[in-house]
């Protein structure tokens, strides 16, 4: 067990160092300067601000330099705004991360519910329907949804506040728009993996014994139908997290997508690098603990048994 987290921690931190470099070279690539501006004068103030700010340097000189403040945890100071990028990590993270939290918990619950009732009856009615909405959800993007969330449920119907993030009632909309397609997916995955379990030999011979079907369900086939969806959550994750930035920016969402959205137009580099790596090492963490979870949904599967 130690061993197969000592793999994983070393692996962990060659991926992230791979994303930071190859996102720390690709963005300096790209033709342009910070301080390139209508405004912006004076050459000597324009020369000033890239000392100020290391970019005056030659690039491998500006890669260590970030590389030497990563390991202090420091993301340095935004260009274009009045705080370091740790405190717009702070004050943002925990907004996206709400935002991600309540999409996920939507997508798997529903998900799985759809799958699991779509398997049970199979070429029925609610098959049929829950499919027909699995096609819907993954085939419309979540940036189309939200605008008819907004247009229908907000503004003609008036049920539920259009945009920012003040109550409860402000996270529905962009939750749902969000949710939508890894619901969908994770609907379609649930019912295909179920009918596969269903006709397995223990899966009759629980039923010959004469346990009920509820039980027969929930207790021996959902667990192991749900193998394959763990394995999707780990992606789901990246794709809800990277789905929100422009979600929170259609609904005015005070979250680390709006200054990722807004970072890049402005090529303030250290706000790009430090939500690139921030958000790298958050999903490589999750993609790890979605390693440890076969074990706990699968007793057969052991961690030692990956290290031959």
């Amino acid at each position: 067990m130690l061993k197969y987290i000592g793999k994983r921690l070393v692996a962990a931190v060659i991926t992230l160092w791979v994303i930071i470099t190859l996102t720390f070279f690709l963005m300096h690539a790209v033709p342009g300067s910070p301080f390139n501006s209508d405004h912006m004068t004076s050459e000597a103030v324009q020369k000033n601000l890239e000392a100020h700010y290391n970019l005056d340097k030659p690039l491998a000189v500006q890669y260590v330099l970030y590389l030497q403040s990563l390991l202090k945890f420091d993301f340095g100071p935004s260009i274009k705004k009045d705080a370091s990028v740790n405190e717009l990590l702070a004050r943002g993270f925990p907004v996206s991360f709400e935002l991600g939290v309540v999409a996920l918990t939507i997508a798997v619950v529903f998900g799985i519910a759809l799958g699991v009732i779509a398997a049970i009856r199979h070429n029925g009615f609610m098959d049929y329907f829950a499919m027909a909405f699995a096609v819907i959800g993954i085939s419309v993007p979540s940036f189309v949804m939200a605008t008819l969330l907004i247009r229908w449920v907000a503004v003609n119907w008036g049920l539920l506040p259009v945009a920012t993030w003040a109550s409860w009632k402000h996270m529905i909309l962009p939750s749902i728009a969000l949710a939508l397609s890894p619901m969908a997916i994770i609907a379609r995955l649930t019912r295909s993996s179920m009918l596969d379990v269903l006709t397995q030999d223990y899966m009759r011979a629980a039923v010959a014994k004469g346990l009920s079907r509820t039980k027969v369900v929930l207790k021996h086939a959902l667990r192991n139908a749900l193998l394959p969806v763990i394995t999707l959550l780990g992606g789901l994750v990246a794709s809800v997290l990277t789905g929100s930035f422009v979600i929170e920016k259609i609904f005015a969402i005070p979250g680390m997508g709006k200054y990722f959205v807004d970072s890049i137009g402005n090529r303030d580099y250290p706000v790009i690098m430090g939500t690139t790596v921030f958000y790298g090492g958050f999903l490589i963490l999750m993609l790890f603990l979605v390693d440890l979870a076969y074990g706990l949904v699968d007793p057969r599967i052991k961690l030692y048994e990956k290290e031959r």
